[in-house]
């Protein structure tokens, strides 16, 4: 089981990112996703997550109107598309799946707004 996230960096204020799920290793298409993370000196923070068919999402208050975690089963991958980016958001992001038997991270991606 392997998750790869990828797409983070660092990006002006107001700006845009778009970060990407790669996960291989067990059948994607039966499970919710989610994206968390972590802000230096923080707890890890739920952001958004999505169901197995993608049909339904949820999102953190901090991220409700600026972010959208979408899914294409088709490739395994889920993303994150992130807008009107601001300082606070700066943070390391990781993929998630529970898996019943457990959860599964990946590696995480840092993205850092700052300009």
């Amino acid at each position: 089981v392997q998750l790869v996230e990828s797409g983070g960096g660092l990006v002006q204020p107001g700006g845009s990112l778009r970060l990407s799920c790669a996960a291989s290793g067990f059948t994607f298409s039966r499970y919710g996703m989610s994206w968390y993370r972590r802000a230096p000196g923080k707890e890890r923070e739920l952001v958004a997550t999505i169901t197995s068919a993608g049909g339904s999402t949820n999102y953190a208050d901090s991220a409700k109107d600026r972010f959208t975690i979408s899914r294409d089963n088709a490739k395994n991958t889920v993303s994150l598309q992130m807008n009107s980016l601001k300082p606070e958001d700066t943070a390391v992001y990781y993929c998630s799946a529970n898996l019943g038997v457990g959860r599964v991270w990946g590696q995480g991606t840092q993205v850092t707004v700052s300009s």
